[in-house]
């Protein structure tokens, strides 16, 4: 009776984990996350501050989560090439960002490298674009799911999330970008 019911639970476990392990697969393979904002700026002064990694802790929205957050800038001063990792908590991780595109004043495109808690990769695009006397500007992260990645994202509103920190980070961003000394 007791070797029975064991089985029973056992082959109920097993059809568990395998129909969640389908629903998982079934997921979508890619994700999108964007987010826009318009600033009372010039393309120009805002491409300044998004295409140089120096200026970057100023308004990421990260960068402000662990202070104790340790940063390391290497190749150009800035555009094509220019590299930023980072190592910090749990909450931001580790990673590296490769700006693999600048196109002065309307896109910087990065290749972005999570390390920790977990590796993924993804790109960013930051477009600026030219909107009357002011410049509506676009972050949008574009990535593939893995298995682990699909299985987090049915219990974590991935685009809740990050988009809620990059709307913190263009709204930093648009506070530097209308002060007086960048228009």
């Amino acid at each position: 009776m007791v070797k029975k019911a064991l089985i029973s639970v056992v082959i109920a476990l097993l059809l568990t984990f395998t129909l969640l392990g389908i629903f998982i697969v079934m997921q979508p393979d890619e994700f999108t996350i964007t987010r826009k904002i318009t600033i009372a700026a010039a393309p120009e002064s805002i491409f300044s501050e998004v295409n140089d990694f120096h200026k970057w802790d100023a308004w990421s929205p990260w960068a402000k989560l662990d202070p104790n957050m340790k940063t390391e800038i290497s190749g150009p001063e800035s555009g094509k090439g220019a590299v930023y990792f980072w190592t910090g908590d749990q909450e931001v991780g580790e990673g590296r960002m490769t700006i693999v595109e600048s196109t002065p004043p309307s896109l910087v495109k990065i290749d972005l490298h999570f390390i920790k808690p977990f590796d993924s990769s993804s790109t960013i695009d930051l477009k600026i674009t030219p909107a009357g006397a002011n410049s509506d500007v676009e972050w949008t992260m574009n990535g593939k799911h893995n298995f682990m990645s699909k299985a987090f994202a049915l219990f974590v509103d991935m685009d809740k999330a990050i988009g809620a920190d990059f709307e913190r980070g263009l709204s930093q961003l648009k506070t530097i970008a209308e002060k007086p000394q960048n228009n």
